[in-house]
């Protein structure tokens, strides 16, 4: 089945130290825009846990997809993008790793980050540090919220950083991403690297790591881009 028009179906996969909620804001926009969205809820337990988790719901779709990933998300489409259902990516301030990269070779040469604080508990689960939160993951998000994002992390299990990614979708298919100008997890330098390694389109926005929520709009418009422009290319075909 070809489309002919914007494709309609959009798969948003949340990054580590959180879940999916945080895409609601996003959600909505696209909804109200007649979107068909589906929410992945990433167990952060392996690479392999979060890549199946992200298959089942592409399995759920009716047709050409839309497959968009937040920070560590972005390790987890890479992979997951080959899905037949996918037609383009949309990277937010995310991870871009290439075949045989591991997540954690990406902030090899690139300057640290402070503020990004993660403590790792004797099984090797990590959380970012409470005091460092608001500050390191989402400083342009109100106080009381981000107090409750601080409070309600899912732990990920911090082996997933080592492990290689096997496919790499970005180079079959085509890419977008938006780069939160102010993002304090990982350095400007390096999410710029990244996007224009896999010669993504890129939106550059003002906000925190957190802009998932505080650029809802931006990053809904973002997508609707892609899914316009994807859907006349030969990947926006459904198998």
């Amino acid at each position: 089945m070809e489309t002919t028009e914007s494709i309609k179906n959009v798969v948003l996969v949340h990054g580590a130290f959180a879940d999916g909620s945080g895409w609601r804001r996003v959600y909505d926009v696209l909804s109200a825009r007649g979107y068909r969205v589906s929410i992945v809820q990433n167990p952060l337990t392996s690479f392999a846990d979060d890549v199946a988790a992200t298959s089942r719901v592409l399995d759920a779709q009716d047709g050409p997809t839309i497959l968009v990933g937040h920070s560590w998300g972005g390790t987890v489409i890479t992979e997951a993008g080959v899905h037949p259902k996918v037609a383009g990516l949309v990277y937010v301030s995310a991870l871009i790793p290439d075949v045989g990269e591991t997540s954690g070779q990406q902030y090899e040469g690139f300057a640290a980050t402070p503020e990004f604080i993660i403590d790792v508990d004797d099984k090797g689960f990590g959380v970012l540090n409470r005091e460092a939160f608001h500050s390191g993951f989402a400083a342009d998000v109100e106080g009381a919220d981000a107090m409750f994002m601080a409070d309600s992390q899912v732990p990920v299990n911090m082996a997933v950083f080592s492990e290689a990614v096997t496919q790499a979708a970005w180079h079959d298919k085509p890419s977008w991403a938006v780069i939160a100008t102010d993002d304090r997890a990982f350095d400007q330098a390096m999410l710029q690297h990244m996007a224009n390694r896999v010669g993504a389109d890129i939106t550059n926005v003002p906000g925190s790591h957190a802009l998932f929520i505080t650029q809802a709009d931006t990053v809904a418009d973002v997508i609707a881009t892609a899914a316009g422009a994807a859907a006349s290319a030969p990947a926006a075909v459904a198998r």
